[in-house]
């Protein structure tokens, strides 16, 4: 039995042409699925995106009360141990005279401890602000690029399922 070469050839073009028929398919399909999808959810991501920075400074609020009670912890402790603590800060801290004649006590400011507890607050080590939503996320959460992603993503479906779909072969007669 002797094979025919020519329906050999065209078995082998036929099945080239479906694989890259096939590989089209899901490159368009998968393209146009993707922003569709990005689309419809755009909305979800951009909740997502701000509950995630909202959370993130929930977290450092919470750290810094419980630094704060860890502080007032130590200054407590050391208020016990030590009554004459209290009569040393009572005039920083309630605002009260002095009691010593003879010492000499520094004069400051409100603005001047203002800026003392701010260079005191600043955290040499922090991160830089992380930006609260990506860029391709704010752009594609505009109105009309959102109605753009959707109808080319619809389009790019519908044009794999039609140009790209199984291709229909009439068998040719055989002489």
């Amino acid at each position: 039995m002797k094979r025919d070469t020519k329906h050999e050839t065209r078995d082998t073009k036929l099945q080239k042409q479906n694989v890259i028929r096939t590989f089209l398919f899901v490159v368009f399909f998968s393209i146009g699925a993707i922003s569709l999808g990005a689309s419809i959810l755009c909305d979800d991501l951009v909740q997502y995106y701000r509950n995630r920075q909202l959370l993130k400074a929930a977290q450092e609020s919470l750290d810094r009360l419980r630094s704060l009670n860890v502080d007032y912890d130590v200054l407590l402790e050391h208020l016990e141990k030590d009554p004459n603590l209290f009569k040393r800060i009572a005039s920083a801290t309630l605002g009260t005279e002095h009691e010593d004649a003879d010492a000499i006590y520094p004069k400051a400011t409100a603005e001047q401890l203002a800026v003392a507890r701010r260079v005191l607050a600043e955290d040499p080590n922090q991160q830089p602000a992380e930006p609260v939503m990506p860029g391709w996320l704010t752009r594609c959460s505009e109105p009309r690029r959102r109605m753009m992603l959707f109808f080319s993503g619809g389009a790019l479906i519908l044009i794999s399922f039609i140009c790209f779909g199984t291709a229909k072969h009439t068998p040719k007669k055989q002489e």
